[in-house]
């Protein structure tokens, strides 16, 4: 028996500044399936889903939804007609607990009198994320979850809509291994209900392993559609970029040299008792599950966090780091992982976001900017780092992630550190913009950089690193060289 098409999309076509972001692309996703979407950074899957959504007009073509032709003019129209969407980039409002961010909007379900019964909404989110095993208070305040729980209200808050066609953006990105596993069978138990799911992700052993079909687009252009169980990764990676990828992880002989960081019994909150050095021109990658204190460590080096107890030496010399502006004074850089709240200025433009860090070098006595000197660096370092933009001038966010990423690395290469922390560096990037990160860390390593690789990747921290270390717990419990590392040991570490 056939399957019912529940959303179709033809010919859908849609320009910014005469740049075509769709190109006539199509799109059929059936009832009851989970279907894979996937593209490299800026090939259009995002236009497409705001388009679908109405948060986009479209230029031409058909959208179909149910079997009729149907134009959203808001997000709420297709909420209203059955179809929610998860977004990569959080948009729960922090000052508001968990229970109240999930109904927004929708506060009239539990009106008494004119009042809200605050008891009997906690209590409705409390038997929804029950079902869904999301161990996460009704009452918490959003700005008190880690960046995982979030995208898990997220996804409560997608599926309290009551929706039969769910568009997921990268749910799993920032997702522990258990994470996955409550997602993925969330999912299998919605395709039963009859429920479909667009799953727009750049981790293809994840589509496989979850979807039932996978469409590919670039540039803009719908390539071809694929049943998951008929396909491999190495031909979709053909697909995605046009060409076969070979050698993923660069291979070079690393020049180490002396000691640029050494952290030495390290205490802070979420972690005890860090000690470890990193020496120019070597990786060093730091694995472990998600919330094992990975990213709070850095955050103490880089003078984000207080540390509690413990010192930091650089170049042999002890010093105090009391923020971000005494680490770089001291040739330290940090990317963080959450790009959208801590990397990138949203309101601000491309030359902006890249200049900021060294706009001080710019300036005269008086405080002037001198422009051009500030456009010659930018530009060069848009070309060094192959960012796609038409004009700097253009909004950061009117970028690609994988470009938006680009962006926050060549803000930091401007500065020139001799430690370049990268925490969570291809969250959210395509395996082409990947490729073109792996090969810069090289670069950068026999340069004689000094490199700190925070990585939830398994392949990305052993395909990278000189010298791997695990956290569980706050605490540093393994290391290992790159030629002995393996995923089985960083695994059988990570969880004890």
């Amino acid at each position: 028996m056939q399957q019912e098409v529940v959303l179709e999309v033809k010919g859908l076509s849609k320009s910014f500044l005469g740049v075509k972001a769709l190109d006539q692309v199509d799109l059929e996703v059936l009832k009851g399936e989970v279907h894979a979407v996937i593209g490299e950074n800026g090939a259009g899957k995002s236009t497409m889903m705001n388009i679908i959504l109405g948060d986009l007009p479209r230029d031409s073509g058909e959208i179909i939804v149910k079997g009729q032709v149907t134009h959203f003019k808001s997000p709420a129209e297709a909420i209203a007609a059955g179809i929610s969407m998860i977004h990569q980039e959080i948009s729960l409002i922090p000052s508001l607990s968990v229970a109240e961010n999930i109904w927004l909007h929708r506060e009239d379900q539990f009106m008494r009198s004119g009042l809200i019964s605050n008891r009997r909404r906690e209590k409705t989110t409390k038997e929804l994320l029950d079902k869904l095993n999301i161990e996460i208070a009704p009452s918490a305040l959003v700005s008190s979850l880690t960046v995982a729980q979030c995208q898990l209200v997220e996804l409560a808050r997608a599926i309290s809509c009551d929706a039969d066609i769910i568009i997921m953006d990268e749910p799993t990105s920032s997702l522990s291994e258990k994470e996955v596993e409550i997602l993925f069978t969330i999912i299998r138990d919605l395709r039963s209900q009859g429920v479909s799911i667009i799953f727009i992700t750049h981790k293809i052993e994840e589509l496989l392993t979850i979807s039932d079909r996978v469409s590919v687009y670039r540039d803009g252009r719908y390539i071809g559609t694929r049943i998951c169980a008929e396909t491999n990764k190495d031909d979709l990676i053909t697909m995605i970029i046009g060409r076969k990828l070979t050698d993923q992880y660069p291979v070079y002989e690393p020049k180490i040299g002396e000691t640029v960081l050494e952290v030495k019994n390290l205490c802070g909150n979420g972690f005890h008792d860090v000690s470890f050095s990193v020496r120019a021109g070597e990786v060093v990658g730091f694995s472990g599950l998600v919330g094992a204190g990975r990213s709070e460590i850095m955050r103490a080096i880089f003078g984000v966090d207080k540390a509690t107890s413990g010192e930091i030496w650089l170049n042999g010399e002890q010093v105090h780091v009391d923020s971000p502006k005494t680490a770089v004074s001291y040739g330290m850089a940090m990317i963080n992982e959450d790009r959208r709240d801590y990397g990138i200025i949203r309101t601000a433009s491309v030359n902006d976001n890249m200049s900021i860090v060294t706009l001080s070098e710019y300036c005269n006595r008086l405080g002037i900017v001198h422009r051009g000197e500030e456009r010659e660096r930018v530009n060069k370092m848009i070309k060094d780092m192959s960012v796609k933009v038409a004009d700097p001038k253009m909004l950061i966010t009117s970028l690609s992630g994988g470009n938006q990423q680009k962006v926050v690395i060549g803000r930091w290469l401007m500065a020139e550190p001799k430690l370049l922390i990268m925490d969570e560096p291809t969250r959210g990037i395509d395996v082409g913009a990947k490729s073109e990160i792996y090969n810069l860390i090289a670069d950068l390593a026999l340069r004689g950089m000094a490199i700190i690789l925070v990585s939830s990747e398994m392949p990305e921290i052993i395909g990278l690193s000189d010298r791997v270390f695990v956290v569980r717990d706050g605490r540093l419990v393994f290391e290992c060289t790159k030629e002995e590392v393996t995923q089985e040991l960083l695994g059988a570490h990570a969880l004890g």
